[in-house]
């Protein structure tokens, strides 16, 4: 039960933002990357008090995999996808922070990319929304991009040390982050 009831979900607290109640439970199979072993938490958006500075984890990858809006958690539409937290790039800086591996091999290093970094983009209208709403919502740069047609998704993967030292430690995925390919330099 939410110990917040006057806060509203995709308006005053982002889909993706992770509860008190929601502890991360352990690592096991997930849907959301095909599954493949990920970081579980459990899933009760509500449920105590909104932690603004964490997304939830299950709801981050899902969003990035289904283009969900971070905001209200409905799917965005090809024409419908801004970002906010987008840093232009190119191919060559993303092989140097060593995300080569998620890159196709033959893309230029000159290969124009915009690095939504962990949101994927938004509707316009829950941008723009998040822009003039309180900094919770988290507007860092206060200029919206318009997202391109096409992207790319990169996991991010985290060691996960079993608690009996003889056990062999394995990779799973924390959060992907997702990366728009701008065709000519500008997004779209």
């Amino acid at each position: 039960m939410s110990s917040a009831p006057d806060l509203e979900i995709g308006v005053d607290v982002p889909w993706i933002t992770s509860w008190s109640e929601e502890p991360q439970l352990g690592v096991s199979p997930c849907p959301s990357v095909d599954g493949k072993l990920a970081i579980a938490q459990r899933n009760e958006p509500g449920a105590g008090e909104p932690v603004y500075a964490r997304h939830h984890l299950f709801r981050q990858r899902k969003a990035v995999r289904e283009m969900r809006c971070p905001m209200c958690g409905e799917p965005t539409g090809d024409d419908d996808r801004w970002c906010h937290t987008a840093q232009r790039t190119n191919a060559g800086a993303l092989r140097e922070r060593g995300f080569g591996w998620a890159l196709p091999a033959d893309m230029p290093e000159a290969q124009p990319l915009l690095d939504c970094g962990a949101l994927p983009p938004l509707h316009r209208a829950c941008a723009e929304a998040v822009l003039a709403g309180p900094a919770h919502l988290g507007a860092p740069n206060g200029e919206l991009h318009r997202f391109p047609k096409a992207w790319i998704v990169v996991p991010i993967w985290v060691e996960a040390r079993p608690p009996n030292p003889s056990l062999k430690s394995v990779g799973v995925v924390s959060f992907l982050q997702v990366v728009g390919v701008e065709s000519d330099g500008s997004p779209g």
